[in-house]
């Protein structure tokens, strides 16, 4: 099991900027691919984006696509996400999660560790 813990969330101005981190530890392995989700209140459980710990392959969801960048340090184990160009609709629970699917799974259920996740909050 990975143990996952989020960090980096808060209040932000509509056009400003924010950067989560995601320590992960426990049972890691480099085979896992590293995914950052949210939730907004009423909302499903949206994905965003995510990256391989190996050759480090990203995808984006197109709503955050040029906006937002998925990074990771090895020797820390730590995922990054930043955060530009702000709106309020990224409002949000962030949450980070590990899976040992192939590829770069969008789908949550595909994913077997998450952290408790961290608040977001764009205003206009």
């Amino acid at each position: 099991q990975v143990q996952l813990v989020e960090s980096g969330g808060g209040l932000v101005q509509a056009g400003g900027s924010l950067r989560l981190s995601c320590a992960a530890s426990g049972r890691t392995s480099r085979d896992y691919a590293m995914a950052w989700f949210r939730q907004a209140p009423g909302k499903e459980r949206e994905f965003v984006t995510a990256i391989r710990w190996s050759g480090g392959n990203t995808y984006y969801a197109d709503s955050v696509k040029g906006r937002f960048t998925i990074s990771r340090d090895n020797a820390k184990n730590t995922v990054y996400l930043q955060m530009s160009s702000l709106k309020p609709e990224d409002t949000a629970v962030y949450s980070c999660a590990a899976s040992r699917h192939l590829g770069i799974p969008t789908n949550p259920y595909m994913y077997d560790s998450w952290g408790q996740g961290t608040q977001v909050t764009v205003s206009s």
